[in-house]
């Protein structure tokens, strides 16, 4: 009898073929398209890195603010994916076409807002990381430098939004192929122009900090441009964009239950972003080249840590799709295989970390106890990343219920609660060198994993939102 049960435990947690096949039919495009993105947001760092210390330190915080913009604009779209993704799951095309209506409103007032607060106190936001150690000069260039770079930076802002808008609904299809394709594209314009505008190649002048933003606002568009002519140019397969610019209206009953689940989700982004932001302004404390080496060993981090992350897109696309089509007992099971699923990635892309930790430092051109910091901190970030994958695969699972004031409650209320906390407190009130404070910081935040499987396990986020 144990061995049976022991033997039905782990049917629940492996799939079979056919789970692993839709498994890598969503997740290998959103894996080529999140690599190949880590992998160029490496290039940068270490093209823009060439010029030197401080130019990097500048990009690394004005991406650090643009950084809130963007999980804005997921979080806005993420309240009107849940309903969008069921509608798919319900083969209800009208329905799609009503929420993607609702993104387009939500990402114009999110760029709006964004635009007037980056352009009426661009000098006070930056100055919020430069409070630490460093000499006067070195923090007047790298706030001169942030702004220069900011200036450009704004105006490829409604392109990524806009284009997170067709990319997200295509995905809640299940197209995930055109997206990758016009990432990856965009991302390879992207690294071109950077070559070219920073160095001055291939007859472009030498621009630095302001040619590295020139590129991306140009790749950004770029991408903007294929997910929209790919979309158009195929009504048939995507039939929710027949009719869906010929007029705004949206069902009030619609529109009223997706601001009751999208708020929280927005708010979530908005308040998850503004942690992170003040998790690195806290570790700014501790000196300028501490910046440096945060942000090296968080861009090799999100390199490695893709092949989880990017399992949280396919998390919500087939558990969505299950609780659309009123198979409720199927997304249980189906939720457990994916989160243990993304846990064996993560443990693997731990590994890889460590063996490659005390190497990819080496490729910046920066001075040797930087390095040497990034390494360290890439290899304590990788204690937590197991916890980490648990957590992340589990937030996907509540959130495609529609639980999105459980979702507040386990992401950004926990960061702020604890992590935050717990970082603040280190950061302002010890004299503790950044070795210690990275890592309790880090685990503080990974043992959220431990909610993430209460939440799961109660079964309070299996619901048919489009039927109800």
């Amino acid at each position: 009898m144990e061995a049976l049960e022991s033997r039905g435990r782990c049917g629940l947690l492996v799939g079979d073929r056919a789970f692993y096949r839709q498994v890598m039919g969503l997740l290998i495009p959103m894996f080529v398209q999140n690599t190949v993105s880590n992998v160029c947001s490496l290039l940068d760092n270490l093209m823009v890195g060439a010029v030197g210390a401080v130019p990097m330190a500048s990009v690394a915080i004005v991406n650090q603010l643009l950084f809130v913009f963007n999980l804005c604009v997921f979080g806005g779209l993420s309240g009107a994916g849940i309903f969008s993704t069921q509608y798919a799951g319900a083969r209800d095309m009208d329905g799609v076409r009503h929420c993607f209506r609702v993104k387009l409103v939500l990402v114009a007032v999110i760029f709006v807002c964004a635009l007037a607060l980056l352009k009426a106190f661009p000098a006070e936001l930056i100055g919020l990381y430069l409070r630490g150690e460093g000499r006067p000069e070195e923090l007047d260039a790298t706030l001169a430098l942030s702004r220069e770079y900011l200036s450009v930076m704004v105006w490829g802002l409604p392109a990524f939004a806009l284009s997170m808008m067709y990319a997200s609904t295509l995905r809640e299809l299940g197209e995930v192929r055109v997206p990758m394709v016009a990432s990856v594209v965009s991302i390879l314009l992207n690294v071109a122009g950077n070559y070219a505008l920073i160095f001055g190649k291939f007859g472009f002048p030498c621009l630095g900090v302001v040619g590295a933003a020139l590129a991306t606002v140009a790749a950004r568009y770029l991408e903007l441009l294929i997910n929209l002519a790919y979309t158009h140019l195929h009504p048939s397969s995507f039939p929710f964009i027949v009719g869906a610019y010929r007029t705004l209206a949206i069902p009030r009953a619609l529109a009223l239950h997706i601001c009751q689940r999208g708020v929280p989700l927005l708010l979530n982004e908005l308040c998850w972003s503004v942690s992170m932001a003040v998790l690195l302004q806290c570790y700014s404390l501790r000196g300028l080249h501490v910046i440096t080496a945060v942000n090296i060993a968080m861009t090799v981090a999100m390199l490695f840590n893709c092949a989880f992350f990017s399992m949280g897109g396919a998390v919500s696309v087939m558990v969505g799709h299950e609780l659309g089509a009123g198979r409720l007992r199927e997304s249980q099971s189906l939720a457990w295989r994916l989160i243990w699923l993304t846990v064996e990635l993560g443990v693997a892309m731990a590994a890889l970390t460590c063996l490659c930790a005390p190497y990819v430092p080496r490729l910046y051109d920066i001075d040797d106890a930087t390095r040497h910091l990034a390494t360290k901190l890439l290899l304590l970030g990788t204690t937590v990343v197991p916890l980490r994958a648990f957590a992340h695969a589990s937030y996907f699972v509540i959130r495609s219920g529609g639980r999105s004031g459980i979702t507040f409650l386990l992401d950004s209320g926990y960061n702020w609660l604890v992590t935050v906390s717990v970082t603040a407190g280190i950061g302002y009130l010890t004299d503790w060198g950044i070795l210690p404070f990275y890592l309790l910081s880090q685990w503080s935040d990974g043992l959220k994993a431990l909610v993430a499987a209460a939440i799961v396990r109660s079964g309070a986020w299996v619901r048919n939102i489009v039927s109800d």
